[in-house]
């Protein structure tokens, strides 16, 4: 009796657990997905996103005390890394289509992912200007770029097969000859 108990529990766990999966339109519209519904949906990356920027050299050219020429030059850089299947949230649908989503607080601090023409696929990928294998995009007001291999991160969602299953089962007694 033990074992069955620790079978059945076993079995609706394991019938219960959640896998992650791209994010499609096909998801969107089987779920009527919302704004308001999207909102309670966490979102993850399936891969990392790194965005950088970096701001122009200033170079200054003095005479030091001892009269020698000094050249001093300034740089200052950025890295956002986003690590793959981080969690993320829905911010709001933009008007060409395409989904904010926000992993941090701040203003405008949220990247869009839309789906990419031409494609067989639905996934919802990373928006940016791409040129030269850098990807050009506004996070929290200012330009940033995306390296390459950030071209392919997509967002997905944890999908539950929950599968109830109802048994009944009974012993019968049989029948004796009278």
């Amino acid at each position: 009796m033990m074992k069955l108990i620790v079978s059945l529990v076993f079995a609706a766990v394991l019938s219960s657990c959640a896998t992650k999966v791209a994010f499609t339109e096909k998801i969107r519209t089987e779920f009527d997905l919302t704004e308001a519904k999207m909102r309670q949906v966490q979102f993850y990356t399936s891969r990392a996103i790194v965005l950088e920027r970096s701001n122009d050299k200033q170079v200054t050219a003095t005479t030091g005390r001892d009269g020698d020429l000094v050249v001093s030059s300034t740089a200052s850089s950025e890295r956002i890394v986003i690590p793959a299947n981080r969690p993320c949230i829905f911010e709001k649908i933009e008007e060409d289509g395409s989904i904010a989503i926000r992993f941090e607080l701040g203003a405008g601090r949220y990247l869009k992912f839309k789906q990419r023409p031409n494609t067989a696929s639905d996934r919802f990928y990373l928006v940016a200007d791409w040129r030269d294998g850098k990807g050009e995009l506004d996070y929290g007001g200012a330009v940033y770029y995306a390296v390459s291999g950030s071209s392919s991160a997509y967002l997905l969602v944890k999908l539950k097969q929950w599968k109830r299953n109802k048994r009944n089962d009974r012993v019968v007694k049989g029948m004796k000859v009278n």
